[in-house]
């Protein structure tokens, strides 16, 4: 069988329906860990969306005690993300928290029966139940936007399609 020219799956896929769940943190330690930059999360969303209708893309992140984040937070409104921030949670002894796991979860089975498309920009192993739920019980096609080498391989197995940044860190990669 012919493979399907760019322009026929570009036909096939603009009517989707795309919601796009950023995790900042785990994307902010894997660019400066890997790369010594930072990600360009604009190129990021056009990315995950290309040429399908964009429901919603939220970015979760965390705020610290000293603000410090407050210009990168207005530079992801900018270029289209809805924010979800809470506070760094510091423990008795100085441990110190900061995930939004849970809520990344909720909002995607919450805006499933909206979308058709859920792109998760993550590589946290913890998200394997989350990608079977929304593939198995909500119809929902689940992508994978993330550097490979600190990708749990699991997830990658049990995503729909995997975009490995890597790949492309001259394009996401602000140094």
């Amino acid at each position: 069988m012919p493979k399907p020219t760019d322009s026929f799956t570009s036909e096939l896929t603009k009517h989707q329906k795309v919601g796009v769940f950023v995790d900042a943190q785990n994307m902010y330690h894997s660019a400066k860990n890997l790369y010594k930059g930072r990600v360009n999360f604009g190129e990021v969303l056009k990315m995950a969306v290309g040429n399908r209708q964009l429901i919603r893309a939220f970015v979760y992140a965390i705020k610290t005690e000293s603000g410090e984040e407050a210009a990168f937070l207005e530079a992801l409104k900018k270029v289209g993300f809805e924010l979800k921030v809470k506070d760094l949670q510091i423990f008795p002894g100085g441990m110190k928290k900061g995930d939004w796991d849970v809520g990344i979860a909720i909002d995607a089975v919450i805006l499933a029966d909206k979308i058709d498309v859920a792109v998760l920009v993550e590589g946290d192993g913890d998200f394997i139940p989350l990608v079977e739920y929304l593939k198995t019980n909500r119809g929902v096609k689940v992508e994978l936007i993330s550097f490979k080498r600190s990708t749990s391989a699991k997830l990658i197995e049990v995503a729909n399609k995997f975009t490995d940044l890597d790949e492309m860190s001259d394009k996401v990669i602000l140094k």
